[in-house]
């Protein structure tokens, strides 16, 4: 199979992940990197073999088929149109855009240049959540009925760059949240409602390096706790919060009528997934069915890629990113509303990956 040049657009830290295992699958060829940052651009393109060039050489770049967009969530937008009206495929880190204007004119513009857009994350193809997956799909839980999702801490303020996560398009739900309602979506299906509760208990926190701190505004909830409805009539309460400084809930559970599922940190790739069934005396731990189960950001990308190729559906996709961000958001109005928001997208459930694949196959 041919493979893509990709192009990547954002060196910052998460660039190295997708450098890194992107080298595992044939399909991608990273071929320039830009930033802003022309020196750290620079750097990141001696450390991994990748020829780094202006943003604007990268998209006038014939060869280049993807950009890989990398930058901060604010600038999501501006560079997913960038990429489409260069007409380059585009797929970017997670979340989708920072509100659902931003997402619909991504999607449109996509649709009017018959480009593909994808989105991260792709942690929900790693081993242990395609586990959990199949374990629901072969029945071994019956029919889910219910379930918890809780992403909860104190914040990332030692981070240097804190502030980013209190200012819009950060926050536990914006930041984090991707991973677990993408999840559950994987697990689940589309939600059909959010009813929520949300708010910020400060105006101001102090962060930073342990050696510069410094006060810096809160211009995001940090504390958000709601009931998701999904279409297949399933419950879960899920609770996003930077306002928690220990807890004893796992990631997830999913609860149904012939037993339950404990899901791993839907952040990671691996395990552990654990079952309960009538008859157990406690969990079991069950062996991972998948491959995937280490650092594979990039997998969401290969499998792009490997679609346009067989001319098929691919996984982490606009439709997906978009309805979890439209979910996601809906906390925020629910709570300011005092009521249940209905969702009005729906997205495919993501089709399971196959059993038996060779590390760097989709």
């Amino acid at each position: 199979m041919k493979p893509a040049k990709i192009g990547v657009i954002g060196c910052g830290m998460i660039s190295d992940h997708y450098f890194k295992a992107a080298k595992r699958f044939p399909v991608l060829d990273m071929a320039l990197c830009a930033d802003l940052d022309r020196e750290l651009a620079a750097a990141k393109g001696e450390l991994y073999g990748v020829k780094a060039v202006s943003c604007d050489e990268l998209l006038a770049a014939p060869e280049i088929e993807v950009v890989l967009n990398l930058t901060p969530p604010k600038a999501h937008n501006a560079v997913a149109k960038a990429a489409l009206s260069a007409g380059k495929h585009t797929y970017s880190e997670k979340p989708f855009g920072v509100d659902l204007a931003e997402a619909e004119e991504i999607m449109r513009l996509a649709s009017e240049k018959h480009l593909a857009v994808g989105c991260a994350p792709d942690t929900f193809m790693g081993g242990g959540q395609q586990t959990a997956r199949k374990l629901i799909d072969d029945g071994w839980i019956g029919k889910p009925v219910a379930g918890t999702a809780m992403v909860m801490s104190r914040g990332p303020e030692t981070f240097a760059h804190a502030p980013f996560f209190y200012d819009k398009g950060g926050g536990p739900m914006l930041d984090l949240g991707p991973y677990y309602i993408t999840s559950l979506v994987n697990l689940l299906g589309p939600v059909a409602s959010v009813t929520a509760e949300v708010d910020k208990f400060a105006d101001f926190r102090t962060g930073g390096s342990d050696t510069v701190p410094h006060v810096y505004p809160v211009n995001v909830d940090t504390h958000q706790a709601g009931t998701l409805r999904f279409v297949n009539g399933a419950i879960v309460t899920v609770i996003a919060s930077f306002e928690v400084h220990y807890h004893g809930h796992p990631p997830i559970e999913i609860y149904g009528s012939e037993g339950s599922l404990s899901v791993p940190n839907p952040n990671t790739f691996g395990g552990p997934v654990k079952l309960f069934r009538p008859g157990y005396d406690e969990w079991k731990e069950i062996p991972l069915s998948h491959i995937y189960d280490q650092k594979s950001r990039s997998v969401g990308l290969a499998d792009m890629v490997t679609a346009l190729r067989e001319g098929r559906s691919f996984r982490a996709s606009g439709e997906l990113a978009y309805h979890v961000l439209e979910v996601m958001l809906a906390f925020c109005e629910s709570g300011r509303l005092g009521r249940r928001v209905e969702i009005k997208s729906r997205c495919e459930r993501p089709a399971p990956l196959p059993l038996g694949l060779r590390d760097g196959e989709i």
